[in-house]
C-alpha cells in the first residue's frame, strides 16, 4: 500500500510566510485542521501546527496579529511522496515523532498523511505501535 492510498484527498489549505498567526488560526479553525503548510510560489518552505502557535507564540506573549508565520514555523519539513510505501512513511513518522507528514509531488504539496488517515486504513497493532513511538520521549527505541 502506498501513501496516496491512505491520505485524505482534499485540497490542502496553505499560507504564505507573511501570513500572520491570527489568520493561520482562523484557517485552522475554518478548515478543521491542526497544521498548515507554508508555501512560497507553490513550494513548501515551512510547516506550522496549532501546537507551534501555542508554544512558540502565545506562551512567549507574541502579538499574533503582528507576528508572521515565518517567525515560528518549522523550516526543516519532513515529508514523503504519494508513491512511498506506507510502512516507510510510518517509520518516518515514528523516527521523527510526528503526527502529520506532508506529501510532496513535483515540489508541490498534494496532501498531508495524518494519524487519522492511518487509523482508518491500517490494523490496530500498526496504529498502536506508531502512536506509542510518536508519543514517547526522545529516547524512544522504535526503529
Amino acid at each position: 500500500m502506498r501513501v496516496k492510498d491512505c491520505m485524505c484527498l482534499k485540497d490542502v489549505v496553505q499560507a504564505t510566510p507573511e501570513t500572520n498567526l491570527n489568520e493561520i488560526a482562523e484557517l485552522m479553525n475554518q478548515n478543521h485542521v491542526g497544521c498548515i503548510p507554508v508555501c512560497q510560489e507553490e513550494k513548501v518552505v515551512g510547516f506550522v501546527t496549532d501546537r507551534d502557535i501555542v508554544t512558540r507564540a502565545i506562551a512567549n506573549k507574541l502579538d499574533c496579529s503582528n507576528t508572521k508565520v515565518s517567525d515560528i514555523m518549522n523550516t526543516d519539513v519532513i515529508k514523503t511522496t504519494p508513491d512511498t510505501n506506507i510502512e516507510d512513511a510510518l517509520e518516518t513518522m515514528k523516527k521523527n515523532q510526528i503526527r502529520r507528514l506532508p506529501v510532496i509531488e513535483n515540489d508541490k504539496i498534494v496532501g498531508i498523511l495524518s494519524m487519522g488517515d492511518i487509523a482508518v486504513t491500517l490494523d490496530e497493532d500498526e496504529i498502536g505501535d506508531t502512536l506509542s513511538c510518536i508519543c514517547e520521549e526522545n529516547d524512544c527505541n522504535c526503529e
